[in-house]
């Protein structure tokens, strides 16, 4: 099994704003003040369409989808949460925590992929989990070492524990489950994404330890990380605030690896972490910041990868 793939799915944006409906546990999210909503929109394009460039010019296969004004869907740019694609062929759909979310599962984003020439064998669905309000958004809430078929989860009210270690059980992944929080307004509350605060490579993980207060399961992960050969590269929650913990792995052209972040997320970075990580790989950063402001979410956010087979 790959860790890494060389081919991202990303959905580009077309009615991009804050979503009222995320930001009740998502605390990344602000409000933009005297922006007009087309010129928020047109912003995060610009910042969408540099994004792409800049991963195309590393030699990163981005497989670019507009979104569509079917449905009111503010956060389609974050496509990782609805989708997951995996090497036997398989695709899962996951159960979305907003309602407005759940119109940004397309069908006819499967159709564009086979016709890219990519395999789809099954579909396992988990989205009528949504009737119960049960939720698991994607790579969002599961973090995957594909290559040791380890996955990691930071329970929340987007992330079940139950449907989570159904999903292991479904995709034969040992489940390795924590509680990680941020302050908010003095409180601890739980971090909506495992994303937001750890990322997984091929050889080392970027993770904030600061964010799991119980100190065993802490010992749990790291343990984890080391069995598994990783160098854990600790990260502060004011990094996280920077998106410092949203950064994705990607091949690009000759299968070299590049760490992919925001500016922003490369900014709150001290000299030395970023001389741990280009240890590793060099790093691909891009400015986000309208889509980070308004839409909680950042660089890894955005990619779906697609590790199916090429017909």
């Amino acid at each position: 099994m790959q860790q890494t793939t060389n081919t991202i799915l990303m959905i580009r944006p077309i009615n991009f704003r804050m979503n009222e409906q995320t930001a009740v546990n998502n605390y990344y999210q602000k409000v933009v003040d005297n922006l007009l909503p087309a010129t928020v929109n047109k912003k995060a394009q610009d910042e969408f369409d540099a994004y792409v460039e800049k991963l195309k010019a590393h030699g990163v296969d981005v497989v670019v989808v507009s979104d569509t004004d079917d449905f009111d869907t503010p956060d389609s740019i974050f496509p990782n949460n609805w989708i997951s694609f995996h090497e036997n062929g398989t695709v899962a759909l996951y159960p979305m925590f907003a309602v407005n979310r759940r119109h940004e599962r397309r069908e006819d984003i499967l159709n564009i992929l086979e016709t890219n020439g990519f395999v789809i064998e099954n579909i396992v669905d988990y989205t009528s989990a949504e009737d119960e309000n049960v939720f698991l958004e994607g790579t969002g809430s599961i973090l995957l070492d594909r290559e040791n078929q380890i996955a990691y989860c930071a329970l929340s009210a987007r992330a079940d524990e139950s449907l989570f270690i159904e999903f292991c059980e479904d995709f034969e992944y040992t489940p390795v489950v924590f509680t990680a929080n941020q302050t908010v307004n003095g409180k601890r509350k739980a971090i909506y994404h495992t994303n937001v605060m750890m990322c997984l490579a091929e050889t080392f993980a970027v993770i904030c330890l600061d964010a799991i207060d119980d100190k065993k399961e802490r010992k749990q992960i790291v343990k984890h990380l080391q069995q598994t050969n990783k160098e854990v590269i600790a990260i502060t929650e004011a990094q996280v605030n920077n998106f410092a913990g949203n950064m994705l792995q990607v091949k690009g052209e000759n299968n070299q690896l590049y760490l992919v972040m925001s500016q922003a997320a490369y900014n709150s970075l001290t000299p030395n972490q970023i001389k741990q990580i280009e240890k590793h790989c060099p790093i691909i950063s891009s400015s986000l910041d309208t889509i980070e402001a308004c839409g909680g979410g950042s660089a890894r956010c955005m990619m779906a990868e697609v590790f199916l087979p090429k017909a």
